[in-house]
């Protein structure tokens, strides 16, 4: 008897409601800025609010959680939305896809590994040190495993703004940081021993693929551009109206004024973030590339960036 052949699966109907998940850091939050909607006074300090853009009547429930977090909840695919480590879409890539904007990229900057000044540790003894991370699945963690040709030997995952506080106190030799923490290290006495980002521009010629942003493939072609559509509204907006944008922001920004975090907001949300273009998507492809060429990762050859819908691109 022939085998009766199974229907494919139609793809899931889009909810009106969204869950989108991003780190509570100063560029997420002023890239969704536009998409808060907080009537009942649940938003930063307690404050209400209502989104600022057309959200095409999606309602947007915000996640926020450290991004080892959110790559967690991205294997399991509980969220239609989420901001992710370019380092972790190999490991979801059946289940989600990239939306082309809202990349943080760093383009001759980026990720750093610390110390005290007093530490003595030079960079080529980074490979016989405990390293504090902010997570093992992070492009931060991806990077500096390219950096020294091998996984990182030794380390411990901690919550990304604990890290500088335990190098100060010499928990660790070194730490990884991100997100502002690259702009306040000195401020608490550390030096940098290599920058990622730096290191990565000058090599590659590249900007540093470090987070993206993904939504699910179930929601069906149409409803991902539909909703990519606002994503990037999104974004275009606060780009537009800067200074509403930071001072949301700033409810974010752990121990940075005004000046600072809007420097820190501009190092990752510029025109890479509204699309990766030729050089972005060249940049993604040849990170994930040398990574699996170093079995950092699974090899992922195809990478799908989720257009917004033709009329609004």
């Amino acid at each position: 008897m022939p085998q009766t052949q199974m229907p494919m699966p139609m793809p899931m109907p889009l909810p009106k409601t969204l869950q989108i998940g991003h780190s509570p850091d100063p560029d997420d939050a002023f890239m969704w800025y536009p998409l808060a909607n907080s009537s009942n006074g649940s938003g930063p300090g307690d404050a209400a609010g209502k989104p600022r853009i057309d959200t095409g009547g999606y309602h947007f429930v915000h996640v926020l959680q450290d991004i080892q977090t959110l790559n967690d909840r991205c294997l399991d695919g509980d969220l239609e939305i989420s901001a992710l480590s370019i380092a972790q879409y190999p490991y979801v890539a059946d289940r989600y896809a990239l939306t082309s904007c809202g990349a943080s990229m760093g383009d001759g900057y980026g990720p750093m590994v610390v110390t005290r000044q007093d530490s003595g540790l030079r960079p080529q003894d980074l490979a016989g040190v405990k390293i504090a991370v902010p997570g093992r699945r992070t492009s931060a963690f991806m990077a500096l495993s390219l950096w020294l040709e091998q996984r990182v030997p030794d380390f411990e995952v901690v919550m990304f703004d604990e890290i500088i506080p335990a190098v100060v106190r010499g928990d660790y030799k070194a730490g990884l940081i991100i997100h502002e923490g690259q702009l306040t290290y000195a401020d608490a006495g550390l030096v940098c021993l290599i920058d990622l980002g730096k290191w990565w521009t000058d090599t590659r010629g590249l900007p540093l693929p470090l987070g993206g942003n993904a939504i699910r493939r179930d929601m069906g072609e149409a409803s991902m551009r539909s909703v990519c559509t606002v994503l990037k509204r999104s974004i275009q907006h606060a780009l537009a109206h800067r200074d509403e944008a930071i001072a949301y922001a700033l409810n974010y920004a752990r121990d940075m004024g005004r000046d600072l975090a809007d420097r820190f907001v501009g190092m990752y949300v510029n025109a890479l973030t509204l699309d990766y273009g030729q050089r972005g998507r060249e940049a993604v492809r040849r990170f994930l590339t040398e990574a699996a060429d170093q079995n950092l990762v699974p090899r992922c050859d195809e990478i799908d960036f989720v257009e917004p819908a033709a009329n609004e691109a």
